[in-house]
């Protein structure tokens, strides 16, 4: 068994590495989070400003704990992010910021963004409708990859490369207080490509960013019989047209203190959630069973506070639930 890990593993790290070579090195899909729901700032610029104050969020996903390769070097990826988002009367809408570093064996990414959303009154809902800047620094240290083919123009004469690169994020974001909401957004959509790498390299490879579309939907409501508990489906699609992933969550928060609830990510894992909020601040945690057998589960803790502001907010104003 263990023999069959490092075989998978070897196989992981060298598609992730030259999948992504095979197209003009293309960064990985955005990473996506079990806690799917709370990272719309980061995913949809049209949410910005869309709940009630000052919105902070940190998450930070360790993917496969312990995978290693054949050599024992932590390949595992890793996955921090730190949102901020406020509404501004003043702008008609809101702003946001986000930070975020991606590492995947030999490569580390770290992406920053600052977006506005224009928020719509439709009369009993609202559209966000987002626009974001972003700055992407990428580095691979091609010279700790072990390929199965030593010669590949590709990699010939680069060691450890960087580039940085500029793109932008779209979003809109609809909600309708104590219904629903519904978003849809495209990140990183310039696909930009970078200058060629390594000045001594026989190849012209170069980085460039991954276009990545996402759609998101989620129904928070009350039981009448219990009003103490609040039922929270939500689902998250992301797609960067090579390959699709499905996030489907449900949670049950009672009394605003406390939620457990899963995720299901198809033919990948089953992922366990909970909650606890002590006035403004909210941890999370949540761990992914895999469900191949073949992989180790991965776990996921997050932080958020939410800072309220005097808005004069109409009656159809309401507390979000992805800050509670």
């Amino acid at each position: 068994m263990s023999s069959l890990k490092k075989k998978i593993s070897h196989i992981v790290l060298i598609i992730a590495m030259l999948l992504s070579a095979s197209v003009g090195l293309k960064a990985q899909q955005v990473p996506i989070f079990t806690n799917h729901a709370n990272s719309y700032a980061y995913a949809n610029a049209g949410f910005a400003g869309m709940s009630e104050g000052i919105n902070l969020l940190g998450i930070y996903r360790q993917q496969w704990a312990g995978f290693v390769d054949n050599d024992g070097n932590d390949i595992a990826p890793q996955t921090f992010l730190l949102t901020g988002d406020m509404p501004i009367r003043a702008l008609h809408g809101g702003v946001e910021f986000s930070v975020m570093q991606d590492k995947l064996g030999f490569e580390n990414n770290v992406n920053v963004g600052l977006g506005y959303s224009f928020h719509l009154d439709l009369g009993g809902s609202t559209l966000g409708i987002g626009v974001a800047a972003t700055l992407l620094n990428r580095t691979v240290d091609f010279s700790k990859l072990n390929p199965n083919n030593a010669s590949d123009p590709i990699l010939q004469g680069l060691g450890e490369e960087s580039a940085m690169m500029v793109d932008a994020n779209l979003g809109l974001f609809w909600q309708m207080p104590e219904s629903f909401y519904v978003g849809v957004s495209v990140v990183n959509i310039l696909e930009t490509m970078s200058q060629a790498l390594g000045e001594n390299s026989e190849s012209s490879a170069s980085f460039t960013t991954d276009r990545t579309f996402y759609a998101v939907a989620g129904y928070p409501f009350q039981f009448e019989d219990m009003p103490l508990f609040t039922f929270i489906p939500s689902v998250s699609v992301m797609s960067n047209l090579a390959s699709t992933q499905l996030n489907a969550s449900a949670r049950v928060v009672y009394n605003n203190l406390f939620s457990l609830g899963v995720n299901y990510r198809p033919q990948e894992s089953v992922g366990l959630m909970a909650g606890l909020t002590i006035k403004d601040i909210t941890v999370l945690y949540s761990y992914d069973i895999n469900t191949t057998g073949l992989l180790p589960g991965s776990h996921e803790i997050g932080l958020s506070y939410c800072f309220k502001l005097d808005l004069d907010r109409t009656p159809r104003d309401y507390r979000s639930v992805r800050y509670l």
